[in-house]
């Protein structure tokens, strides 16, 4: 765990800290109410994933909270939800059971959320469930548990044993591939049960070997991340200058995915990047303008936004807001929520200088930051999403001009 001394917060002067809603959103603007709900059962964890943004970056107000929710939470929780989807006349929601390793709660817990909102919700709302684990406690009898509660089961891993290790494993070292791969294996055999897969970049993988040891649990989607870091604390491996390390990374697992004769499984950084060289529009907070859509309940009852804000640094996803004061409407009206809401008009003048910044939205908001001016700054990522938007939108346009052609 980390022990240097806490960061100093920032200032008011970072945008859009001390800001007035008023002064963010333009003129006839209107909140898009959020349909994505990732709800925090535990706040512990049983690895010690060195790259974590909960425990071992920035913000450690983990400390400072109850290891789990309660079950008067867990009900209220519900009890938020189910109004705000009513009275935004919401047709889905998503709902992600999340942690530290939400597995460490109680299967009764799990089942608690589910079947209370579930009840709670309106016959117009139909809701996804969701829990995203480290795979370590997933066991045949926790599947079928979480099976008969509804849910459907997203892992993280980065890899093969050698891949993952470097970073994911159990306190004192233990490595947690043998029981991830073992997690990962099941859920291959119940594919109806198996969201996805989260896998974090590192550049000493090799690439399609990553992708293809991933791809053989036969994953139904495949989210490749780039390691959290912003200007201030730069990501592993990405110097102050316009090389590319992590696009070319990324281009390769591209290339050898968009060249299978076959669709394998969705990768969305990729699809999403396709839609928007189309012209179309990002469902990802991760690329594009769309407005995010996600509120963060916390096991005490407080309302943050997207937890991988830590990596700015201390309360960087705090809103102040908590369940039993305020409704999910009251987080709309947050700045930083606003921010993430306004599309172009909160990006950077090099943001809008630069061609590609309808597909890029400036790259993903927490990577955004630098200590003392905020998050109105191009992505930490900037050269590496440009050189993969690039790449991308050459081989779909081509293909679609070859397509074009045939058709004449």
């Amino acid at each position: 765990m980390v022990t240097s001394a806490p960061p100093s917060l920032p200032t008011a002067s970072e945008w859009p800290l001390g800001e007035s809603p008023l002064d963010i959103a333009p003129a006839g603007w209107r909140p898009t109410p959020f349909h994505d709900f990732v709800v925090k059962l535990h706040s512990r964890c049983d690895l010690a994933c060195d790259y974590c943004y909960m425990y071992e970056l920035a913000d450690r107000s983990w400390r400072g909270r109850t290891a789990f929710m309660p079950d008067e939470v867990v009900d209220l929780a519900t009890r938020r939800i189910a109004e705000h989807a009513r009275d935004h006349r919401l047709s889905k929601i998503r709902v992600i059971l999340h942690g530290g390793e939400p597995l460490l709660a109680p299967p009764a817990t799990l089942q608690r959320v589910v079947s209370t909102l579930r009840a709670a919700l309106s016959p117009r709302t139909t809701a996804q469930f969701t829990v995203q684990t480290n795979g370590t406690r997933l066991t045949e009898q926790r599947l079928r548990l979480l099976s008969a509660a509804g849910l459907r089961v997203g892992v993280s891993v980065d890899g093969g044993r050698v891949a993952n290790d470097r970073h994911r494993r159990h306190l004192g070292g233990r490595s947690s591939f043998p029981a991830v791969d073992r997690a990962l294996r099941l859920l291959r055999e119940q594919s109806d049960l198996f969201a996805g897969i989260l896998s974090v970049i590192d550049l000493r993988n090799d690439p399609v070997e990553t992708y293809e040891t991933l791809l053989a649990y036969q994953p139904p989607a495949l989210d490749f991340l780039l390691p959290h870091g912003n200007w201030s604390e730069p990501p592993p491996s990405r110097p102050p200058d316009a090389s590319t390390p992590y696009g070319k990374w990324l281009v390769a697992v591209f290339d050898r995915w968009y060249d299978a004769p076959r669709r394998e499984t969705r990768l969305r950084l990729f699809e999403e990047i396709a839609v928007g060289v189309l012209g179309g529009h990002s469902r990802s907070e991760q690329i594009g303008l769309s407005p995010v859509g996600v509120i963060v309940i916390d096991v005490d009852g407080s309302l943050e936004q997207v937890d991988t804000l830590r990596s700015a640094y201390e309360g960087a996803p705090a809103t102040g807001l908590t369940l039993a004061e305020y409704p999910l409407d009251a987080a709309l009206r947050h700045p930083a929520v606003i921010a993430r809401q306004i599309g172009a008009k909160a990006l950077s003048p090099a943001c809008l200088d630069c061609s590609v910044h309808p597909v890029c939205g400036g790259g993903y908001y927490p990577h955004r930051y630098r200590k003392g001016s905020g998050f109105r700054n191009p992505s930490v990522y900037c050269a590496d999403l440009r050189y993969l938007i690039d790449h991308i939108a050459g081989r779909v346009q081509a293909d679609v001009a070859r397509v074009m052609r045939q058709r004449a």
